[in-house]
């Protein structure tokens, strides 16, 4: 079990908020290991012994899962509107454990959603700094030409700033239809990437679809459906960083 920053481990046990938690610790409250805390910035794992006004406090073990999401699902642990959400789909089927999602996945876009209690982790992954591969499977409007994938494998200007260069193929041209599937593997994560690149080349996304993430990939996952990631499996994960 990777360390924590204490004031997270106890948030994370239901004791109280990140900010109290910080408050209990500068006010001497909390013990790790028997010893008083009173600075900030010190981790914990589940080997040590935590107390808050005396009482121990049960550290979560770290959990990891992988969701092939549906459409029309939210990619959050609440929403407002009442929609379902990633964890909505877990908690109906047993999960217990509070997890959220790696990342997000637009409500209409499909696909490859990692979901953990694990902080560290996540914050790790979805840091630009480490360059996860992501691949995305694009229906788009129109017929794509080797100049625009050529751009896209450049980098595009959206939001006012160059994206990265992406690796593209193009998988399907739609004479009939006028529409093409395109695949695209970034390693960016910034709100409706995809979509933005797309629309940059003059190519609006009709479908989106995340079919791996990292070396994790959807095999043996319908829709809806999710499973415990293997041992080795995260242990890929942590070391794309």
């Amino acid at each position: 079990m990777a360390k924590e920053r204490l004031q997270k481990v106890i948030a994370h046990a239901g004791v109280a908020s990140r900010r109290a938690a910080e408050g209990l610790i500068l006010a001497g409250k909390v013990k790790v290991n028997g010893q008083v805390i009173t600075e900030l910035g010190i981790k914990v794992d589940g080997n040590d012994e935590v107390m808050v006004n005396g009482e121990p406090v049960e550290q979560e073990q770290h959990e990891y899962y992988l969701l092939d999401k549906p459409r029309g699902v939210i990619s959050s642990a609440h929403d407002d509107k009442g929609r379902k959400t990633v964890v909505d789909i877990l908690k109906n089927e047993g999960v217990q454990t509070r997890v959220y999602p790696v990342g997000r996945l637009d409500y209409d876009t499909t696909g490859l959603l990692v979901m953990t209690n694990d902080g560290e982790l996540a914050n790790r992954l979805m840091h630009p700094r480490f360059e996860v591969d992501k691949v995305y499977i694009a229906k788009v409007k129109g017929l794509v030409s080797n100049d625009e994938m050529r751009l896209l494998r450049e980098g595009v200007k959206i939001d006012g700033k160059k994206s990265q260069p992406a690796r593209t193929k193009l998988l399907e041209a739609n004479q009939r239809q006028k529409t093409s599937v395109v695949k695209l593997t970034i390693h960016e994560g910034h709100y409706h990437q995809v979509k933005k690149m797309m629309e940059a080349v003059g190519h609006p996304v009709l479908k989106l679809h995340r079919e791996s993430y990292g070396p994790l990939t959807l095999a043996g996952l319908n829709p809806g459906q999710f499973r415990k990631l293997k041992v080795d499996e995260v242990r890929a994960l942590r070391k794309l960083y």
